[in-house]
């Protein structure tokens, strides 16, 4: 039986060798992304597509940088400074985008915010993203996870230039 205390799936049956519980890598996983984000920086003159995040709540702050050639996120840069989970966050998301066409990474926004609102669950090709899931117990954290991908989204169908801002609140709101 899982120990809330501890995030511990307890130990496997059959060889008696302690299983490493899900609740544990996931977080792991995400410590992983917060201490070491991926593509953490700025593109500077080679972004065709920004926007700047913020979510009021917890204090989260994100840059994300696209550079958009063919259809396609050539490279994608994140910059920022908030909660772990928004951090985490917006690392993974930089890491499934980067190289994927736009119309994908629009809909790969969706999929996340179905994960995160409705339970749904991700595709196998989110890997990592997954890690994610146990945030949807607690609705004021969702702001934080989905702060990335709504910045991302921003980023992309933004008719304002390359340049857009967001936060959390005006999204949550159903204003979009």
């Amino acid at each position: 039986m899982p120990d809330p205390a501890s995030g511990s799936a307890g130990a496997s049956g059959t060889s008696g060798a302690p299983d490493v519980g899900l609740d544990d890598l996931y977080r792991d996983i995400l410590l992983d992304h917060y201490r070491s984000p991926r593509n953490h920086g700025q593109l500077d003159e080679r972004a065709t597509h920004g926007a700047d995040g913020s979510n009021p709540l917890c204090g989260d702050e994100l840059r994300v940088e696209l550079a958009v050639e063919d259809g396609a996120i050539a490279d994608v840069a994140i910059d920022g400074r908030g909660c772990s989970i928004s951090q985490a966050s917006a690392s993974m998301m930089s890491v499934y985008v980067r190289e994927r066409g736009t119309d994908e990474a629009l809909r790969a926004v969706e999929t996340f915010q179905q994960m995160m609102v409705a339970g749904e669950t991700p595709p196998e090709d989110f890997a990592d993203i997954e890690a994610l899931m146990g945030v949807a117990k607690f609705p004021v954290r969702v702001k934080c996870a989905s702060l990335a991908w709504k910045t991302l989204e921003q980023a992309l169908t933004s008719s304002n230039g390359p340049e857009s801002a967001v936060t959390t609140d005006e999204r949550s709101m159903g204003d979009d």
